[in-house]
């Protein structure tokens, strides 16, 4: 949650990048600089932390079910001698932790995007939710409880190709960094490996990661949904915007992606040391 209050300006102008032009509509913003300065403009400084209560409660359900049950199924899978798990292993746990963060996740994720998303349609379409409990009520009560699983499986699948992308790719760029003989095994090659990581997943999640955002975001036309399901979204993004398209938003999700991942651990490291002091050290 700390790492969300400093990448949630980068979240908000992915989420619009992979909202323009939709449905064959002219593009809104044609980089993501250019997002970021109109939502300035129009929106002004608090415009870009729209969604903010969302993104927080986002890291709340998802990231803590996601880190908690990785560091369960690691510590019972570890062996009695202290072997670890094996690469494979690593990774199925990884891919099982995340995608049941995402099921439980899955509601705030609903509400951050449509948050986040609101400030680009006209005054008398925007939903208006106050903060992330008024969006979760009032989506129960006006679309129905299971709207807030909609998406559920594009944000499963997404976050079973991240954990997958970021395990194996973070591993392979570190022995190959290290392997170079320009690198030893400091915070320098972890930063270098994490980067050349954060770039493999991005690419390896976006398309995955555009549907999701589409699916939770898309009203009902005359009483029918705008998307049938995933592969509708691809077919329809493919066709009328291009197939570069799917991996729209893809700088701001990279620049993103290295921060919340290395404040996100610098914060846990931190937290970790303060409870091992304050109710481990008696």
């Amino acid at each position: 949650m700390g790492a969300t209050v400093f990448v949630q300006p980068l979240d908000l102008v992915k989420n619009r990048m992979q909202l323009s032009g939709e449905g064959a509509k002219t593009r809104e913003y044609k980089t993501s600089f250019h997002a970021l300065t109109s939502i300035l403009k129009a929106e002004g400084l608090r415009g870009i932390y729209t969604g903010l209560s969302a993104g927080l409660l986002r890291q709340a359900t998802y990231t803590t079910t996601r880190l908690g049950i990785y560091t369960v199924l690691f510590e019972r899978l570890t062996g009695a001698d202290g072997t670890p798990p094996g690469f494979l292993l690593k990774a199925l746990i990884g891919m099982t932790a995340g995608a049941t963060g995402a099921f439980v996740g899955t509601p705030a994720e609903v509400a951050l995007i449509r948050m986040t998303a609101d400030g680009r349609l006209p005054a008398d379409q925007r939903r208006g939710y106050k903060n992330v409990f008024n969006a979760l009520i009032r989506i129960a009560r006006e679309e129905g409880v299971p709207t807030l699983w909609r998406g559920c499986i594009p944000t499963m699948a997404r976050a079973v190709v991240v954990n997958a992308a970021q395990l194996a790719s973070y591993s392979q760029s570190k022995q190959f960094l290290l392997d170079s003989g320009y690198f030893s095994d400091n915070i320098l090659c972890h930063f270098c490996a994490s980067m050349i990581s954060g770039l493999v997943t991005t690419a390896a999640s976006m398309p995955v990661d555009i549907v999701k955002t589409r699916i939770q975001n898309m009203r009902m036309i005359d009483g029918k949904p705008e998307y049938k399901n995933g592969l509708d979204v691809l077919v329809k993004v493919v066709r009328y915007e291009g197939f570069f398209s799917l991996w729209k938003g893809f700088t701001p999700y990279y620049a993103r992606l290295g921060p919340h991942t290395v404040l996100t651990f610098i914060f846990l490291e931190q937290m970790n040391k303060a409870y091992k002091r304050l109710f481990l050290s008696g």
